[in-house]
């Protein structure tokens, strides 16, 4: 399989470890705003495509996804990440600092697998910052193996990692390893390595799939369209129009099938235990009433979804569906008193 004619690559990871720097420091411009207070400055997905070293370089920098707690249910980054890099990056590049590492770094794997898969760890580079912080005539190897935690990330990223630092190495250095212009190089090395180790293939998943043939569709609808757009303007266009349809539907699937799981443990107590505010959680042997109302309810959150203009209108649509099984719990009380 021929290389693809340009490289798509994600970058993760908590805001404060640099990766708004870090593409401007390989894009050798200053193509995103860096904050450098506490709260995160990429509130969402923004992508941008530049020629480095003479490879078209199409980079997307995502919101913090490690910022709060990394397996909250809040699906909206993750979908426009998922939309901006349609059908699929390269490479993704885990971005971590130079120092501690701590509960919060260990759990970006667990993030990865459950955002993606296994197999995107196949594409992925461990990509350090702040590379003033290594030790005189230490090369980032040298201070993963002295982690186990980090040699362990590093080794299911096939070994791959590299230290830049965004603002100390972009001046001349009498050590040539301790330049940005050298690890870009060596970065892009180990992206074309990755690309090949995956015989020319970008990561994808259902997702990536059903995203960019929804995009296709969009822009050949755009195209009809009275105007004079560019092709990058009406792939713009096309991405905002998916986003607006995907996530009402995302997000009445996902509050569906967490009212139907609420509602599957009511189905399982007493009004008795209703009153005495027994436990709603769902118990160990789960009955057939409470797993076909989590299916119903998730099904029925996915049809509100469809339905609905915004995120928000879909969440009410999905309780507006629930409303004659609560009252019946209701009327079960008021019954019981």
């Amino acid at each position: 399989m021929e290389a693809p004619n340009i490289r798509r690559i994600v970058l993760l990871g908590k805001t404060g470890d640099g990766k708004s720097s870090l593409i401007n420091t390989i894009f050798g411009e200053n193509v995103f705003k860096v904050n450098h207070s506490a709260n995160s400055e990429t509130i969402s997905c923004q992508s941008a495509t530049r020629e480095v070293s003479g490879c078209k370089v199409h980079m997307t920098d995502t919101p913090g996804f490690f910022d709060t707690d990394p397996y909250d249910e809040n699906v909206e980054p993750v979908l426009k990440c998922m939309i901006e890099c349609a059908p699929g990056p390269h490479a993704f590049l885990i971005v971590l600092k130079v120092g501690k590492y701590t509960e919060q770094e260990k759990a970006i794997i667990s993030v990865i697998l459950k955002y993606f898969s296994a197999e995107a760890l196949k594409f992925a580079t461990v990509v350090f910052t702040h590379g003033d912080q290594l030790e005189e005539n230490k090369k980032i190897g040298d201070f993963v193996s002295e982690n186990p935690d980090l040699r362990k990330l590093v080794e299911k990223c096939g070994g791959r990692c590299h230290v830049f630092d965004n603002k100390y190495w972009n001046n001349q250095q009498q050590d040539e390893y301790r330049t940005n212009r050298f690890q870009i190089r060596e970065l892009l090395k180990t992206i074309d390595k990755t690309v090949e180790e995956n015989k020319g293939r970008y990561y994808t998943n259902e997702m990536l799939q059903s995203v960019e043939e929804d995009i296709q569709q969009e822009k050949e609808r755009i195209r009809l369209l009275p105007g004079n757009k560019s092709p990058e303007e009406i792939r713009e266009q096309a991405k905002h129009n998916v986003l607006k349809k995907y996530l009402p539907r995302v997000v009445g699937t996902v509050t569906g099938i967490l009212l139907g799981a609420f509602l599957g443990a009511l189905t399982l107590l007493e009004p008795a235990e209703l009153l005495s505010g027994g436990s709603l959680a769902l118990p160990t042997g789960i009955t057939a009433a409470g797993i076909i109302r989590v299916i119903v309810e998730g099904y029925k959150g996915f049809k509100a979804g469809a339905q609905a203009d915004t995120a928000t209108e879909a969440v009410q649509l999905v309780w507006k569906e629930a409303e004659p099984f609560l009252d019946e719990i209701k009327r079960r009380l008021k019954a019981s008193l």
